[in-house]
C-alpha cells in the first residue's frame, strides 16, 4: 500500500512539473505581443504616448518578468534616427546596469507621404528574424478558367502604408525632438503600478484579436537605421535565451554564479 502510495505521489510530481512546463512560452519574447505593440503604435499620438500604452495593464501587451522578481518589466521606448529612417528601441533595465532589447519598430519614409513599418523581436528572446508588419487585402479581378464571362476575384496580400498613423506623422513632423525615455531602474512614472504576470496560454488568448491584422513576414523592408542601430543594442548578461522561458543568471557576493529557470504560476493561483 505505501509502495502504491509513494508510486502515485511521484506520478503526480511529474504530472504537476509537466503542467507548470507547458504554461510556458515556447521562446521567451512569446510574453510580450509584436502585434499589440503595432496596434498601440499605430493608435499613439507621440512616443510618449506609446511608453504609456506599453505600461498599462489593461492593453495586455506585456507578460515579460525578465529578471524574475515577480512584477511585469518596465518597457522604455527610445528613437535612434538617422535621415529619413527611424528605429523605435523597446528595452527594459534588470537591474541598476542591465538593460535588455524586447524588440525594434523600424519606419522608413518612401515617399512624399507614403512610409512602411515592421516590428522585430530581438534576437535574445525570439527566434532569429522574427518580423511582423501591418497588412491589408485586396481584390483583383482575373479571367477565370471557366469562360470569358465569368471573372473571377483573387484576394492578394499588401503591405499597408502607414503615412497617416498619428505616430508616423509625430516622427516626421518639423518641430520633432528625438524621444529617448527618461525612466530606468527604481525610477518610473507616478501611475505605473507593475502587475504579477499570468500564465503565457491566458496572455496568447487575450492578444488574439491582433494577429488578424499584423502578419509574420520574413523580408526586412527598412535597412538603413538598423545599421545605427546595431552598434546601440542592449544584450543583457543577466539573460539566456532558451526554447522554454528564460534562465536568469544571479550572482552571490563572492561572484558565484546560479542559474535559475523562470517559472510561470497559472493566473487563477495568483489570485
Amino acid at each position: 500500500m505505501k509502495k502504491s502510495l509513494s508510486l502515485l505521489l511521484v506520478v503526480l510530481g511529474i504530472t504537476t512539473a509537466f503542467s507548470q512546463e507547458d504554461n510556458r512560452p515556447v521562446n521567451t519574447g512569446d510574453d510580450f505581443s509584436l502585434e499589440v505593440a503595432l496596434a498601440l503604435f499605430k493608435k499613439a499620438n507621440t512616443l510618449e504616448n506609446f511608453e504609456k500604452l506599453l505600461n498599462e495593464e489593461s492593453n495586455n501587451v506585456n507578460n515579460l518578468d525578465l529578471n524574475n522578481d515577480d512584477d511585469i518589466d518596465y518597457i522604455t521606448v527610445e528613437d535612434i534616427k538617422d535621415g529619413d529612417s527611424h528605429v523605435i528601441v523597446l528595452s527594459t533595465f534588470l537591474d541598476e546596469k542591465e538593460k535588455q532589447d524586447i524588440a525594434t519598430i523600424s519606419i522608413e519614409k518612401t515617399g512624399e507621404n507614403h512610409a512602411v513599418l515592421q516590428i522585430e523581436g530581438d534576437k535574445d528572446l525570439y527566434p532569429e528574424n522574427t518580423i511582423v508588419e501591418p497588412f491589408d487585402e485586396k481584390e483583383v479581378i482575373k479571367s477565370s478558367k471557366g469562360g470569358p464571362n465569368i471573372p473571377e476575384i483573387d484576394f492578394q496580400i499588401v503591405s499597408v502604408n502607414v503615412w497617416l498613423w498619428p505616430s508616423v506623422r509625430f516622427l516626421y513632423g518639423p518641430n520633432y525632438v528625438v524621444w529617448v525615455s527618461p525612466y530606468r531602474w527604481g525610477y518610473y512614472p507616478r501611475w505605473w503600478k507593475p502587475w504579477r504576470p499570468i500564465s503565457h496560454p491566458v496572455f496568447y488568448a487575450h492578444c488574439a484579436p491582433h494577429r488578424v491584422y499584423y502578419r509574420p513576414v520574413t523580408t526586412r523592408r527598412v535597412v538603413v537605421a538598423r545599421k545605427t542601430y546595431t552598434s546601440r543594442r542592449h544584450s543583457s548578461t543577466l539573460v539566456v535565451h532558451n526554447r522554454r522561458g528564460t534562465t536568469v543568471i544571479h550572482k552571490n557576493k563572492r561572484g558565484k554564479v546560479k542559474a535559475v529557470k523562470v517559472r510561470r504560476t497559472p493566473a487563477r493561483a495568483r489570485r
